[in-house]
């Protein structure tokens, strides 16, 4: 059982940890036993489409949702040298259509800015998840709405609500102002401007232990309050559920939420949002190189169920017959309207 785990002075925040937590409960159904009700086992890729690239776990902030349990003490930064193999993958992959940078806070690796140059060389559409407050961290970041332009880099930015204190307590203490200051100067250069072409898009996550409201209701409350009160302008809102895995998981533990929030995610399983799942048309690529069927299961450190498991071996052909590696955590996927890093799914 989960609590003998605990008992036993395990941290939550080693994977083999989280995924010893799930296999001892036995509370819930296992999220094998849904995809096999839905002839879906086996859970098979698709056409690979989006290549996200985890840049490093060094993070400016230190949030409490935060799946890849970053902040400005992690080392894990990818090299050059992995950045070149990821290039190399991407020029010999032509159905990959976009490339995701991800971290921890992407911009904080040394080698973010001519990896996107790189990139942009390739014509792929480059998405950066930008914590917004990176922009104000240090003088030598302020350049980064014009460097985005530049390269056409659709923004894409978590702001965790329109209020303050729930965005600071989910963020810490002034992300709130900060996030606004930063989003101005998103809008000042053309992002989120109609008319403008430069895509700037928002991410919602739950403060606590529930799901989220539907997106586009959340989008229209967003878009009125942040333009009749700050005057900022943005393209889309993207609802996600938060994964318990890493820091969330800790935290739900911790505040007794864990079976209450793993209820609900189980009751509101849908299987209409197996087709539609993230980890069909996505390859996750770690700091390291190493390949993951999703960001979720890279923190589990599930690498791919395949030959290929690193982008020195990347094999297109290999990773298509693969198996997608799933567990408990993957009802937040298929929960509701389900979740992506795009928003929801169905």
């Amino acid at each position: 059982m989960h609590k003998s785990l605990l008992a036993s002075g395990h941290s939550l925040a080693q994977p083999e940890n989280q995924l010893r937590f799930f296999a001892e409960d036995e509370r819930f159904p296992r999220f094998t036993e849904r995809l096999q009700a839905a002839t879906e086992w086996p859970l098979k890729p698709q056409q690979l489409q989006v290549f996200q690239v985890n840049l490093g776990k060094m993070c400016n902030q230190v949030c409490a949702h935060c799946h890849v349990d970053a902040g400005p003490d992690r080392k894990e930064i990818m090299t050059w040298e992995t950045m070149e193999l990821c290039i190399q993958a991407i020029k010999n992959t032509p159905s990959i259509s976009t490339v995701d940078l991800t971290g921890g806070a992407p911009e904080m690796n040394p080698h973010f800015r001519p990896f996107v140059e790189a990139l942009s060389q390739l014509r792929k559409q480059i998405i950066v998840r930008c914590n917004l407050t990176i922009i104000l961290a240090n003088k030598k970041y302020n350049d980064l709405p014009d460097f985005y332009k530049q390269h056409n880099c659709q923004v894409v930015s978590s702001l965790p609500f329109y209020a303050e204190s729930r965005t600071d307590k989910q963020r810490g203490d002034g992300v709130f102002k900060k996030s606004i200051e930063a989003l101005k100067l998103l809008n000042k250069v053309g992002y989120g401007m109609e008319g403008s072409g430069l895509e700037l898009h928002l991410v919602y996550n739950p403060a606590g232990a529930f799901l989220p409201p539907p997106q586009e209701q959340l989008k229209a409350d967003y878009k009125a309050i942040l333009q009749q009160e700050y005057g900022i302008s943005f393209n889309d809102l993207f609802a996600i559920t938060n994964i318990p895995i890493s820091r969330y998981l800790n935290y739900l533990v911790k505040s007794e939420n864990y079976e209450a929030y793993m209820t609900k995610l189980v009751n509101a399983y849908n299987p209409a949002t197996l087709q539609g799942l993230m980890c069909r048309n996505t390859i996750s690529v770690g700091w390291d190189g190493y390949l993951y069927d999703c960001d979720f299961n890279q923190m589990l450190d599930l690498k791919t169920a395949s030959t290929v498991q690193h982008l020195s071996t990347f094999d297109l052909q290999a990773l298509n017959h693969r198996a997608i590696q799933v567990n408990q955590h993957c009802f937040g996927c298929t929960a509701g309207s389900g979740s992506s890093c795009g928003g929801e799914i169905a």
